[in-house]
């Protein structure tokens, strides 16, 4: 039988649309071959989900949003959940409205063991995760507490700058003279530095010709130095030399035997005489000591008595 070509086209037709069905609900993540299960979530706000959104445990997906009905009456609104057969739920398991940073949104399902099983078609339990800007409108009171606490603070402290800046600008203003006032100093102090090297060089100059001048006068004193200094040790060396002439000349002498300083030193007979005239003034201290009646009695005792009295004592003894 040959196939006419309007109903080629018309084949062709219904084969592009149904590829365009199953394409279009399969990139919406529908899977035509896995059984599922429908529950259903109520919210009073969805936030902006819409249908074909995913549905994930554990971040697995396991289905999608089949479908969103409001209740404009009871203010609240019913999501349907499409998920996969094999997943098992409970009363106790909750179905959480999630979102993204960007703005997507999806179910997050916390499964928890225990609890009745639920049958497909019950209703579960739902909440709304808190995002970004719950977390901000919770803690903005305290940042506002403290945004105002530093504003305070920041005021405070360009109030205080601005005194500063009046202050600085008075102090600036002072410093511009400064530099002027600076280069008219180092400029006096030139001229004077300049005045003061000039004196120094003429100074210098006479100390020079004074020194030049003086080297013949230090000369001459170095000179005379000399000469007082050997004069003095010519004299000293004649005095010497005399004094050494006159000792030779005493002791010539006194060799000589010829006068009285000689006999004392080569003779014995002053010595002789010496020891007799001390045993003399020995005995005779002897002598008054034993018997001062013989010197000192009246008139004193005649020589007879005294050498009766002595030869009397001798025989006693």
């Amino acid at each position: 039988m040959k196939l006419s070509k309007e109903f080629k086209v018309g084949l062709f037709m219904v084969v592009a649309l149904a590829l365009l069905y199953f394409g279009f609900n399969f990139l919406k993540g529908i899977d035509f071959f896995s059984t599922t299960n429908k529950y259903y979530a109520i919210y009073q706000n969805v936030d902006k989900l819409t249908e074909s959104n995913q549905i994930f445990l554990n971040g697995y997906a396991v289905g999608r949003v089949s479908n969103i009905e409001i209740q404009q009456s009871r203010d609240r609104v019913i999501v349907e959940l499409d998920i996969d057969s094999d997943i098992v739920l409970t009363d106790s398991s909750i179905a959480m409205l999630n979102g993204e940073i960007l703005g997507g949104r999806f179910i997050q399902l916390d499964v928890r063991g225990g609890g009745k099983k639920l049958d497909p078609k019950d209703t579960m339990r739902s909440e709304v995760a808190k995002g970004i800007m719950d977390f901000i409108t919770q803690n903005a009171q305290p940042v506002a507490s403290s945004l105002t606490t530093t504003l305070k603070k920041v005021n405070e402290l360009l109030e205080n700058l601005s005194g500063n800046s009046k202050r600085l600008d008075t102090l600036f203003a002072g410093l511009q003279s400064t530099p002027r006032l600076l280069n008219t100093t180092l400029t006096t102090a030139n001229t004077n530095i300049n005045d003061l090297g000039a004196n120094f060089k003429t100074v210098a100059t006479n100390l020079n010709g004074t020194l030049e001048e003086l080297k013949p006068t230090i000369a001459n004193l170095h000179v005379v130095s000399d000469s007082l200094k050997m004069m003095q040790l010519n004299g000293t060396v004649k005095k010497a030399q005399e004094s050494l002439t006159k000792l030779n000349e005493t002791l010539a002498k006194l060799n000589k035997g010829d006068n009285t300083a000689s006999k004392l030193l080569t003779e014995d007979t002053l010595y002789v005489n010496l020891n007799k005239m001390l045993q003399s003034i020995d005995s005779l201290a002897q002598h008054f000591n034993n018997n001062p009646r013989h010197f000192l009695s009246p008139l004193g005792k005649s020589s007879k008595k005294i050498e009766k009295e002595l030869s009397r004592q001798r025989k006693s003894n």
